[in-house]
């Protein structure tokens, strides 16, 4: 079959619905490749990329069974595929479905991560990905904050069966920032990453190698997640819909770079940290021990253009957070802690097994940091790190009349009348587009998001991170709607919104404004919360850009 045979019957088949089951079952195991237009054709990097079931050793004892993502490059720069905190790529572990498989010996500590690799690109770079799937069901990956073609961007019409292969291909157009991939399939989502599907994708360009960070072993990723373990070290996984909905996984031991009882050493002097929250729906409010001001130059979306303090920064299930550190001026063998400090408004999220020892928004340790070394000379961040091209109000083509989109609880149409989390009283329909939902091609909008979660639907009331596919936004304004709030005020300074975003952290009672430009690609995207167990109930929506 021809490439633009295949494309236009995939998109014969999309607009039709009959999606990509029925597709996999016309082209047996040949590549579905999801290829965009591209200007820059001497800039290439190629990288076989699978998900796969394997074991590591994560504690003492038995090995943990995980889903991870393995790769290596085909054409380009060998170092453009990374690990996180990890060994060479040949470190040895056990696929699952090899349990006979010698071992080797088990290290006292874990040197291998299940998360990753980390994807290092520079903007204006061709990427091609050959994606294969070895997992047990279906899945598609999401190229989390990227502005790509819908076809790369895993709307859940693009599943990928098992050992199937799937290319995706696309240019980089994003600004040098700290980006992430995972697993994106309907009602599968928070599952396939719990089991470990995440890595990162990172960005480079002039811009930010002007502004002189720390780089190399100086410039670290940091993947904060939670999961319950048991007593033969195996992930547990455990949701709670039913009557009152889902309120998403809780778990009670915090792991960092898929580690437990995390400890970083570092020099002393100034680094750049990379944090992203990956868990599936806690939120963290992140903050040294001693109450050192944490220095943020990045976001989402990139370089913010000059550093911003905050005393804590509050960090929802998908966002990305840059800090500068320096180090220098302690004590070598001097201990830190990066902490989440406890605050309200988001109680409900207590409910999964073992989660109640640990309830969002309680304090806890996220990890250790611990210095070595000899100190070298205090170092500010860049006065300016970047030049941010900010969208105008006056610009939106809806500026008098902001599109509206609401959370809520509500039936949904459920059978039985069980609760579950809605967007605009509507659950998730693979094809189904409201007519608010569509919007042009080369315009810019006003969206305002509205979390009605406050308490008054049987007591539900909980934090929405909600997260639009398909490119960046800037949030322009917050307001508190709700008196009956009063977790707003536990949270409020550790917002940063004066970068790029692709995720907004809602509380329960906020109403958030949001610019947005529709530019380069039309098709169906999605928007949903990024607590992955509400996208996974139905929280989640199409949105249609025409030209």
């Amino acid at each position: 079959m021809q490439m633009n045979e295949l494309l236009n019957r995939r998109t014969f088949l999309r607009t039709t619905g009959l999606g990509t089951a029925g597709l996999l079952a016309n082209i047996g195991a040949a590549p579905i490749v999801a290829k965009v237009r591209t200007n820059n054709v001497g800039d290439f990097l190629e990288i076989a990329l699978q998900a796969t079931a394997f074991e590591l050793p994560l504690l003492p004892g038995t090995w943990t069974r995980v889903w991870g993502y393995k790769g290596s490059v085909l054409y380009g720069d060998p170092a453009s595929l990374q690990t996180i905190q990890g060994p060479p790529r040949n470190y040895p572990v056990r696929l699952s479905n090899r349990a006979n498989l010698q071992a080797p010996p088990r290290p006292a500590r874990p040197p291998y991560s299940y998360l990753g690799p980390i994807i290092k690109v520079r903007r204006g770079q061709r990427v091609r990905i050959n994606f294969t799937n070895n997992l047990p069901e279906q899945t598609v990956m999401h190229w989390h904050g990227l502005h790509i073609a819908p076809e790369t961007d895993a709307h859940p019409s693009f599943l990928v069966a098992p050992g199937q292969t799937y290319v995706y291909e696309f240019e980089v157009a994003n600004r040098a920032g700290t980006y992430w991939f995972h697993p994106h399939p309907d009602g599968r989502t928070g599952r396939q990453v719990y089991n470990g599907l995440a890595g990162l994708f990172v960005v480079s360009d002039d811009e930010e190698a002007a502004a002189g960070l720390p780089a190399g072993n100086f410039d670290i990723p940091l993947v904060i997640q939670d999961r319950i373990i048991d007593a033969n070290n195996q992930f547990v996984y455990q949701t709670n819909n039913g009557m009152m909905g889902n309120d998403g996984f809780l778990g009670d031991r915090i792991l960092v770079n898929g580690r437990p009882d995390f400890t970083l050493d570092v020099a002393r002097r100034a680094y750049r940290l990379r944090l992203l929250n990956g868990s599936n729906s806690r939120v963290y409010k992140l903050a040294w021990d001693d109450g050192t001001p944490l220095t943020v130059i990045g976001t989402d979306g990139g370089l913010l253009e000059q550093a911003v303090q905050r005393n804590y920064v509050m960090l929802a299930p998908g966002e990305r957070v840059e800090l500068w550190v320096d180090f220098s001026g302690r004590e070598s063998g001097a201990m830190m802690q990066l902490r989440s400090l406890q605050f309200s408004g988001a109680e409900m999220g207590m409910g999964m097994g073992g989660s109640q020892m640990l309830p969002n928004g309680a304090p806890f340790t996220v990890m250790n940091v611990r210095l070595v070394g000899r100190t070298g000379e205090p170092t500010p961040p860049p006065t300016q790190l970047s030049t941010i091209n900010r969208y105008r109000m006056e610009d939106a083509v809806n500026r008098n009349a902001p599109r509206s989109f609401a959370v809520s609880m509500g039936t949904g149409g459920m059978m039985g009348g069980g609760m579950r989390w809605l967007l605009n009283g509507r659950p998730y329909q693979e094809t189904e587009v409201a007519a608010n939902e569509i919007v042009r091609l080369n315009t810019t909008e006003i969206w305002e998001l509205a979390n009605n979660s406050t308490g008054g639907m049987m007591g539900m009331s909980m934090v929405h991170p909600i997260h639009i596919h398909g490119l960046q936004f800037q949030v322009i304004e917050r307001q508190i709607a709700s008196p009956m709030t009063t977790g707003y005020e536990t949270v409020r300074y550790g917002y940063v919104d004066e970068g790029w975003k692709d995720t907004v952290m809602m509380m329960p009672g906020e109403r958030i404004r949001l610019l947005l430009r529709f530019e380069d690609f039309t098709g169906m995207y999605v928007y949903h919360c990024h607590n992955l167990e509400h996208e996974d109930a139905g929280m989640m929506r199409n949105y249609l850009v025409r030209a």
